[in-house]
């Protein structure tokens, strides 16, 4: 006997969508844009900004500028950066719809199904590619003070190479579980604000659910799931400072989590755990922008590379 709704109309089974090579590749492509272009320079300071808490944005521009003027804003951008979006975006594609589904087959209402799927998917992203990849972009950032003493800075290979041989896969993993941490809080955040958004946007303008939001409300629902989702951002400045080469003699070795978060507060104070927060807010408002704004161009073209059509929702 088939499921009725409270109304006495059969209930709408719920469909599987497939997890296509077009949809991965669409996922990839889109991070790639987002990151090389304005993504990375934003990811810069906010990454400066968390390792020097003195500074301002004012202070961490003017930081960046001064080790390589343009080029400074893209350190690290190859290959860990390109690695990191190539992978990350089809990683959590992949993951969150296959927990959304489930979650939803389980009887979960879409908010919470939102937020599994993205918890989830952003759990998988943190352990597969985005822990060391992370570690080496703030490796690559923060290493800079070795440069101010008259010392070259190893490339970014021999920097790899050297950490792997002295602390192995844990050494160029440092920081993972904050990233972890960040990840799921970040993505369960941004898919379960956006659907919140997404239903609110719907009763304003009396779309039913099956009816397609326009690029203007994506963009708006999107963007303030991103930006309510900077709640974390001390989460965020714990990583950084597990993952970076600044040298401070009252810093505590073996920095964990907890050893991390009491030092930062210890020197800045609550404020201190949010620096970076507005170039982080502005990082989540691009990456919808590229997501949102550019992905029917993106599709459009990855159809015709592939002859695939894409289902993935962006």
């Amino acid at each position: 006997m088939s499921a009725v709704t409270a109304t006495g109309m059969p209930a709408k089974k719920l469909e599987k969508k497939p997890v296509k090579a077009s949809n991965l590749l669409l996922g990839a492509g889109l991070n790639l844009f987002e990151v090389t272009t304005l993504g990375q320079p934003l990811e810069v300071v906010k990454t400066t900004m968390a390792a020097n808490r003195a500074d301002g944005m004012a202070g961490s521009i003017s930081r960046i500028w001064g080790r390589g003027g343009v080029f400074g804003f893209y350190q690290g951008l190859i290959p860990w950066a390109w690695i990191e979006a190539s992978t990350k975006g089809a990683v959590l594609l992949f993951v969150a719809s296959e927990a959304e589904f489930y979650a939803r087959d389980a009887g979960a209402a879409p908010f919470v199904a939102g937020i599994t799927g993205g918890m989830v998917g952003g759990l998988a992203q943190a352990y597969a590619t985005m822990g060391f990849c992370t570690c080496m972009k703030t490796v690559e950032i923060t290493q800079h003070k070795v440069a101010a003493t008259g010392v070259k800075p190893p490339s970014t290979i021999a920097t790899f190479m050297d950490i792997y041989r002295r602390e192995g896969i844990r050494g160029i993993n440092k920081g993972v579980n904050a990233v972890a941490v960040r990840q799921v809080t970040n993505w369960g955040s941004r898919f379960g604000l956006s659907r919140v958004a997404e239903t609110g946007i719907r009763r304003v303008t009396g779309k039913d659910d099956g009816a397609k939001l326009s690029v203007p409300e994506k963009i708006l629902a999107s963007g303030l799931g991103g930006g309510l989702s900077a709640w974390n951002q001390p989460i965020e400045v714990i990583r950084v400072e597990m993952q970076s080469k600044t040298v401070d003699p009252n810093r505590p070795k073996n920095l964990g989590v907890f050893s991390a978060a009491k030092y930062i507060y210890g020197n800045n104070g609550l404020k201190g755990l949010y620096r970076g927060v507005t170039p982080r807010i502005g990082l989540g408002v691009w990456q919808t922008i590229c997501m949102v704004a550019l992905g029917d161009v993106a599709k459009e073209a990855v159809e015709k590379l592939t002859g695939d059509k894409v289902t993935a929702k962006h």
